[in-house]
């Protein structure tokens, strides 16, 4: 259909820019030879226009005209906000363990 506007959803993994995040949108595609699924990970520069992201909220972006050499796509709206506090998500993104595992294990913890 023309004119329609290809939509995503993802994960912030960066909010650190102004007016920009860092989703990450993740897939699961059949390898061509094996035919084993794996799972792509790509990440989109995205216009936050009022700042209301955090790191790890769950986000659906939205094509649109180019704002930046690499910034083509817009936040519409936030689906999940995340539960952790800001020392956590910065301890959890600046060690490089950005995967969902260790941010839920993190919460089972603070639970217990």
């Amino acid at each position: 259909m023309p004119g329609t506007r290809a939509r995503r959803v993802g994960r912030v993994a960066s909010d650190r820019a102004d007016k920009t995040i860092i989703v990450e949108v993740e897939s699961v595609r059949r390898h061509r030879l094996y035919k084993k699924p794996v799972r792509v990970r790509r990440k989109f520069m995205a216009h936050d226009p009022q700042d209301t992201c955090r790191i790890g909220d769950v986000v659906q972006i939205e094509e649109s005209r180019p704002m930046s050499r690499r910034k083509r796509w817009r936040l519409v709206e936030v689906l999940e906000r995340t539960q952790l506090t800001d020392e956590e998500r910065q301890a959890a993104f600046s060690t490089g363990m950005a995967d969902e595992e260790s941010i839920s294990s993190s919460e089972d913890s603070k639970h217990d």
